[in-house]
């Protein structure tokens, strides 16, 4: 069974993991794996010929919430597969959600060097360190995200986008970017890619969302296609009984 031209809203989205984690019993920390295995081993395989050079490094920049965990499974993934990795998290990690700290520490057990950006110092010094050779894996802000964004973080989006690089990765969506209207409030990541998990969102359909998505790649994360049909059903039919 395929998932056809389904798009999914962010409460469809949000709505999909509850009832995986509820109904099928798979723990969130094993969706949350299964995302960024996937996604790391995407981007292996897409820029491989990148990352063998000696000077290549993959930038990995996080935000606090699932997204940014999304992005530490990234981390340890790529580093496992011998990728010279960068880990900076924009915010307090004190305030990372339960699944995030998880990997949080196991990355921290590895040896990864986790770098916080908390304030304009802390954009300038990770903003040094990009250069147009990296991968840049932005995984700051996910489906949940509307509106503008906040400080520091908008300055890492603009200066990532300054930067030119041709191999920014998106995680699920780019930051900035909201899932449902497809529209970027203040700033919003320019990605060459961006790995979607499960469907395509709404709102990459909209003209002003083509601009920041690059090339759109699904990924499954281990949820029965079965499952995302009948949650979108009844949302429809939700919709419809409301109206």
């Amino acid at each position: 069974m395929t998932l056809g031209n389904i798009e999914l809203t962010r409460s469809q989205s949000r709505h999909i993991d509850e009832v995986a984690s509820v109904t099928l019993k798979i723990p969130s920390l094993i969706l949350m794996e299964n995302a960024g295995r996937g996604a790391a081993e995407w981007i292996c395989e897409t820029y491989k010929e990148v990352l063998t050079e000696d000077s290549a490094r993959v930038q990995v920049v996080c935000g606090t919430g699932n997204n940014g965990g999304d992005g530490l499974v990234i981390a340890r993934h790529l580093h496992n597969c011998g990728c010279a990795v960068s880990v900076w998290i924009v915010g307090d990690r004190t305030r990372l959600t339960h699944d995030a700290s998880v990997n949080l520490s196991i990355i921290l057990a590895m040896g990864l060097n986790i770098i916080d950006i908390v304030d304009a110092e802390g954009v300038d010094r990770a903003c040094q360190t990009f250069g147009k050779r990296d991968v840049i894996v932005d995984a700051m802000l996910g489906t949940g995200f509307s509106g503008d964004v906040r400080e520091p973080m908008a300055t890492i989006i603009r200066r990532i986008n300054e930067c030119h690089c041709d191999r920014v990765v998106a995680i699920d969506v780019p930051s900035g970017l909201d899932c449902d209207s497809g529209t970027i409030g203040n700033v919003g990541i320019r990605a060459s890619a961006t790995m979607t998990f499960v469907a395509p969102k709404v709102g990459f359909k909209i003209p002003p969302a083509r601009e920041y998505l690059g090339k759109v790649v699904v990924k499954g994360i281990g949820i029965p296609p079965s499952l995302v049909q009948d949650v979108v059903a009844d949302h429809s039919q939700g919709e419809q009984l409301g109206a």
